[in-house]
């Protein structure tokens, strides 16, 4: 099993266990390779939900560029949402699985066919 196929796995523990979703395997294998080389940085392959900062990368380089959408109000509730779903208080939050769950939440899942 390759280090991917490892990390993949995590994920879809994380979204089973913390998140209460039955992951989309091939789609969250997709949204895993979109993240590239940051799955493999122990800092890159985390989210802090608390860090402003990072939440305005989160909404301008994916869901802006890679998903597609306009920068609006509905971005922040989105990601709100997912970080309410992972639950606040988890302290990794994995990138996959939160651009895999706001991929699932603005139902942009053709991004990745």
């Amino acid at each position: 099993m390759s280090k991917r196929d490892e990390l993949i796995t995590k994920y879809a523990a994380d979204l089973k266990d913390k998140c209460g979703v039955n992951p989309d395997m091939d789609l969250l294998t997709k949204v895993t390779i979109g993240c590239g080389p940051s799955i493999y940085n122990a800092d890159a392959a985390t989210v802090s939900g608390s860090d402003d900062s990072e939440l305005a990368t989160v909404k301008n380089n994916f869901l802006i560029k890679k998903l597609g959408l306009k920068d609006s109000a509905d971005l922040d509730k989105g990601i709100d949402a997912v970080m309410e779903t992972y639950g606040k208080s988890n302290r990794n939050k994995y990138r996959a699985v939160v651009y895999y769950l706001l991929t699932k939440h603005f139902k942009k899942e053709s991004v990745y066919k």
